[in-house]
Parts: C-alpha cells; sequence; structure tokens
C-alpha cells in the first residue's frame, strides 16, 4: 500500500498541465477539499511561473526568427488573440485559461502579449483560486454521480 502522501503528487502534477484534472484527480483519490484547492492551485501557478519566464525567451526568438524572414508581424490568429485582450484584458485571459485554455496556454498568451510577470502571476493566481474553488466543490460534491 502507497503512503497517503504519494495521493498529492497526481493532483499536483495534472494541474500544472490541465487545470480541471486535478480537482477530478483528488476528488477520485478521495482527498478532502483545502488539499485539493491547494496542491490545484499550487500545481497551476507552478506552471504559470515557469512558463512566464520561458515564454519572454521564446518571445524574443520568435522576433528574431520573424525579422530574418522579414514575415509579417500579425497572423490572422494573432489578431483574433489581440481582439479577445482588448475587449477583455488581463482579467478575462485569466479567468478563461482554466476553463478554455490551459495553464500553459493562458501564460504564453498573455506573456505574449506583452503583460508584465506579476500581473500574469497576480491575476493567474486569483483565477487559479476561485476556479479551483468551484471545480473541486463540484467534482467531491457531484463525483460520485459519475461512477454510477
Amino acid at each position: 500500500m502507497l503512503h497517503p502522501a504519494f495521493k498529492f503528487v497526481p493532483v499536483f502534477l495534472l494541474s500544472t498541465v490541465k487545470f480541471l484534472g486535478g480537482p477530478m484527480a483528488g476528488a477520485s483519490l478521495g482527498l478532502s477539499f483545502l488539499p485539493t484547492v491547494v496542491l490545484t492551485v499550487a500545481g497551476m501557478m507552478t506552471s504559470v511561473f515557469i512558463f512566464s519566464g520561458i515564454g519572454r525567451v521564446w518571445m524574443q526568438h520568435r522576433q528574431k526568427q520573424r525579422r530574418l524572414r522579414r514575415a509579417p508581424i500579425f497572423s490572422r490568429r494573432s489578431r483574433n488573440i489581440i481582439k479577445i485582450f482588448q475587449k477583455f484584458g488581463m482579467g478575462g485571459i485569466a479567468f478563461l485559461t482554466p476553463v478554455i485554455l490551459s495553464p500553459i496556454g493562458g501564460t504564453v498568451v498573455a506573456t505574449l502579449l506583452g503583460v508584465p510577470r506579476q500581473r500574469i502571476l497576480l491575476h493567474m493566481l486569483w483565477s487559479a483560486v476561485f476556479w479551483g474553488c468551484a471545480f473541486t466543490f463540484a467534482s467531491i460534491r457531484f463525483g460520485h454521480m459519475l461512477k454510477h
């Protein structure tokens, strides 16, 4: 039998890649509300912290490649992302990140749009806490319905 602390690892790791996986794993492993929320938020924020730093380096690399190829700055995809950012701001991107985007995807988008790292971390934190509580509550409260 595994040590009970090993139940924490999948919740944390799933939350770094796909946010909804953390609360679902926590509920399926029998973890209570608070540990599941803390591990889910910690997993997302770990991804956000890492990719907000890597994203800046990647952005500079892409800009250099674009200049060398003389490629246009704006593509159809980048225009759509900018429209969403202009309409909803960083708060909107952070709010949608756990639901639609992954923690990695939302962070990269925010980084590419030039949002300061501290602002990305702050907005992603409140979003992770809000959605972590909501998804964990739903997973614990209604998860038993999925087993039947």
